[in-house]
C-alpha cells in the first residue's frame, strides 16, 4: 500500500478511465418502488453485455472473411459466454416478485426490451432479418439507419457458408440471396455441412466453426428461454408494456432457429 498512487488530481483514475460518473448516474427510477432500480440496473447491464457482443460479432465477421478464420474462434466463444452473463442476469432479476413489479409497471410507460435496437442488431448480424423490426426503431433515425446498413451486410452465417462453399457444394441461389430477407433452410446447404462433420479431420477449420456457432445459438437460446420463463414468473400472461402478446409473443420467437442446417444436420449423419 506504500507504494500505491493515491493522488490523482493530475493523473487518470479508474473511475475517469471507465466513465464511471456517467455510468452510476444513468439510473433515474419513475417510482418509489425498492424493485425499480433492479428493474433500470438489470436492463441497462445487459445493454451493455449487447454492446460488447456486437463488437466481437462484428470482428468475427470481418475475421471470417480472411484467409485465417482461426481469430473468428475466440471471438465467438466469448460471444457466446457474453450470452452466459445474459443468461444468468435473468436470476437477479426473478427475486423480483409480481407484487413488486405492480409498484412501478406502470411508471415504464410504453417502453419495453422488444425496442432493444442492440438486441435486434444482434439478431440481424446472426441472420433473422426481418424489415418489420425496423418500425420501433424509426423515431431514432441514427438506430434505424443502423439497423438498415446492417441488413444491407452479409450476416455472420451468410460468411460461413461462403466459407463452406470453398469445400463443399453451396447452392449459388443460397450464395447470392437477398441479403435484407431472412435465411430459408436449404437441405443441400445441410448435405453440405454434413461433408465436414463426415470428416473433420480433413475440414477442421470449418468443423470448428461449425461447433462455435452452434454453442453460440445453444447459449442464445437458453437466454431467449429464461426470459420467458421470468416474464411469466413476473407478469404471467398480461400483455406486454410495448404492446406485444408478453409471453405468448417471446414463447414463438423460440421456435427461431439462427443456423438451421447445423441443427438438422445432427439427425443427417
Amino acid at each position: 500500500m506504500s507504494d500505491a498512487i493515491t493522488d490523482f488530481s493530475e493523473r487518470m483514475s479508474y473511475t475517469d478511465y471507465l466513465g464511471l460518473d456517467a455510468i452510476l448516474t444513468a439510473q433515474h427510477p419513475r417510482s418509489d418502488a425498492h424493485d425499480e432500480m433492479l428493474f433500470i440496473v438489470q436492463h441497462q447491464t445487459s445493454e451493455l453485455w449487447m454492446r460488447l457482443a456486437i463488437h466481437e460479432l462484428d470482428a468475427a465477421r470481418t475475421a471470417l472473411q480472411q484467409e485465417d478464420i482461426r481469430p473468428a474462434f475466440k471471438m465467438l466463444s466469448r460471444v457466446a459466454r457474453i450470452f452466459e452473463q445474459l443468461n444468468n442476469a435473468w436470476d437477479v432479476l426473478r427475486t423480483m416478485t409480481p407484487s413488486d413489479y405492480t409498484r412501478f409497471r406502470e411508471s415504464l410507460g410504453q417502453s419495453s426490451g422488444f425496442q432493444s435496437w442492440q438486441y435486434r442488431r444482434i439478431e440481424f448480424m446472426l441472420g433473422n432479418r426481418n424489415a418489420a423490426m425496423l418500425k420501433p426503431h424509426a423515431h431514432r433515425p441514427e438506430m434505424a439507419a443502423a439497423l438498415i446498413e446492417e441488413c444491407a451486410q452479409p450476416s455472420l452465417y451468410d460468411i460461413a457458408l461462403r466459407r463452406l462453399a470453398e469445400v463443399a457444394d453451396v447452392p449459388v441461389a443460397v450464395l447470392d440471396r437477398d441479403l435484407s430477407q431472412p435465411y430459408t433452410a436449404d437441405p443441400r446447404v445441410t448435405a453440405a455441412w454434413a461433408t465436414v462433420y463426415r470428416a473433420p479431420e480433413a475440414n477442421w477449420q470449418l468443423y470448428e466453426l461449425a461447433e462455435k456457432l452452434v454453442d453460440m445459438e445453444d447459449y442464445f437460446r437458453r437466454w431467449r428461454f429464461n426470459h420467458v420463463t421470468t416474464v411469466e414468473r413476473v407478469i404471467g400472461f398480461k400483455r406486454g408494456t410495448g404492446g406485444t402478446g408478453g409471453v405468448s409473443y417471446l414463447k414463438k420467437m423460440l421456435e427461431t432457429e439462427l443456423f438451421p442446417e447445423l441443427w438438422q444436420v445432427r439427425t443427417d449423419l
